[in-house]
């Protein structure tokens, strides 16, 4: 398959990964805010009964989670790819 195929058949793969990434990780943060022993939702930014550092720490986890799954699905994606194709995709 060429570069542009490869580029392009994967382009399907990627995007419906990214999409089971955000609702994976958004299930795992979920159950980590459980596990620190606060409410079952997190705070909203504009959240006037939350302080500031309850919501900066709630960004700051979610956003490690969120990249941390994100990087996980994206390599094992691009790695499926390679065992199929025979190229890593671009």
């Amino acid at each position: 398959m060429g570069k542009k195929i490869n580029a392009l058949a994967y382009k399907p793969v990627g995007i419906l990964a990214g999409v089971a990434a955000g609702a994976v990780a958004g299930a795992v943060f979920k159950q980590a805010w459980k596990l620190a022993g606060r409410d079952d939702d997190a705070p909203n930014a504009t959240d006037e009964d939350r302080g500031w550092t309850e919501i900066l720490i709630a960004a700051a986890l979610q956003g490690a989670i969120f990249a941390v799954v994100k990087a996980a699905v994206d390599r094992g994606g691009a790695v499926g790819v390679r065992k199929v194709t025979g190229h890593w995709p671009d």
